[in-house]
């Protein structure tokens, strides 16, 4: 799944135009307000970007994960906000339903996620569970051809927009065996959206609680219509996931040099421009390097993605999405912090974009899996691969 090169080349021209001269000059409206303007989410449906990961059968634009990524990137260069009102629909909310959904259930909800018709949103955490997500505590009990939910859902981005989540609930104890995954209409009764989370960062971007009181949901709303697989649908969607959000690190870690570099040319100390020490070159240098080996990272993640069938669970291209996932995010804090050292007083305040970006980029090493979560899936598979196979 692909769009052909000269269509894609098309596309990211638009996107970076459209980057330039609507949302970068809206990046103060929306930290002042904390909500992207509605005729800006409104634009972002009209070019497609709803739809970016959906194939082309079911309404979307059809991008491999390798034009993803680069999509990403490029919108990575404004504020957060402004990829989180699509980013569901483009990754965790959408990808389950495409990986293992049934054909019923593809042609009736993807159209919908790619227009942007419905915000579909990712609903695994809980309050007693995160990265422990085989220990869900959200409950669906069978009763005749539904199935009755009870529990609530904690951090849930674009639960404030959602027309429909795909939940995460257990039908039994069976450990990861016993989870299934759900397509759980916004609108159903019983279930309530908490209050907007107030964050460190990320103005604009949308958390809540999502609580379930005796939620009736059809058994066919189980993706792929077999209880128990909803774990292992999490694990591979979550692999997309991950590199969807490297990508967006690297982006936000490109903008972040562009903003020290400028800076750095312009701030005079001692009759030249700080550019001209060394320290401060010495700093541009090490955040250029480090972008560097995790754009690459990231194309080499990407392009083994890509290779590998839809769905299909892969423990070697789970390892490359972890450690991608985890040098990106890490990488753009430190790109983040000598920005701000860059920008000396300037970078704490408020009117220079860089403390913002700062802010905003914390949360990447946190969701889609902690550094640390990133680590111990890494690890174990290399303590369990196959040391017969050589190199």
């Amino acid at each position: 799944m692909a769009l052909d090169q000269e269509s894609f080349g098309l596309l990211r021209a638009v996107l970076q135009r459209f980057i330039v001269e609507r949302l970068i000059p809206a990046e103060n409206q929306v930290e002042e307000n904390d909500a992207v303007p509605t005729d800006i989410i409104n634009d972002i449906k009209e070019l497609g970007l709803y739809g970016l990961s959906i194939p082309e059968e079911y309404g979307g634009i059809g991008l491999s994960m390798e034009q993803e990524c680069e999509v990403i990137y490029d919108i990575g260069h404004t504020a957060f906000a402004f990829r989180s009102v699509f980013g569901t629909n483009v990754g965790i909310g959408s990808q389950g339903v495409l990986m293992d959904g049934t054909e019923e259930q593809k042609a009736y909800w993807l159209p919908k996620f790619a227009s942007g018709e419905i915000t579909v949103s990712f609903a695994l955490t809980e309050p007693g569970t995160g990265s422990d997500a085989a220990a869900i505590q959200t409950r669906a009990v069978q009763n005749g051809d539904h199935y009755i939910i009870n529990g609530t859902k904690r951090f849930i981005t674009n639960a404030n927009r959602a027309g429909a989540f795909t939940l995460m609930a257990r039908t039994s104890d069976d450990g990861a065996r016993g989870i299934s995954a759900f397509i759980v209409p916004a609108d159903s009764p019983g279930l309530t959206v908490g209050k907007a989370d107030h964050k460190m960062g990320q103005r604009g971007t949308l958390t809540a609680d999502v609580i379930l009181d005796d939620v009736k949901v059809k058994a066919e709303n189980i993706i792929g219509g077999i209880p128990g697989r909803g774990f292992y649908t999490a694990m591979k969607v979550l692999d997309r996931g991950r590199l969807h959000i490297a990508a967006q690190a690297c982006g936000m870690a490109d903008r972040l040099i562009r903003d020290a570099v400028a800076y750095a040319k312009e701030r005079q100390q001692f009759g030249q421009p700080i550019a001209q020490f060394q320290l401060i070159q010495g700093m541009l240098a090490d955040s250029q390097a480090e972008l560097f080996a995790a754009v690459s990272m990231l194309k080499e993640a990407a392009r083994q993605y890509d290779q590998n069938p839809v769905g299909a669970r892969n423990d070697e291209l789970s390892m490359a999405a972890a450690c991608t996932k985890m040098f990106c995010t890490e990488m753009v804090g430190r790109v983040a912090d000598r920005a701000v050292q860059i920008h000396g007083g300037a970078g704490y305040i408020s009117e220079y974009k860089v403390e913002r970006f700062y802010r905003d980029v914390r949360l990447l090493r946190l969701y889609e899996g902690t550094t640390q979560i990133q680590q111990i899936i890494i690890a174990k598979h290399l303590i369990q691969r196959d040391e017969s196979v050589q190199f």
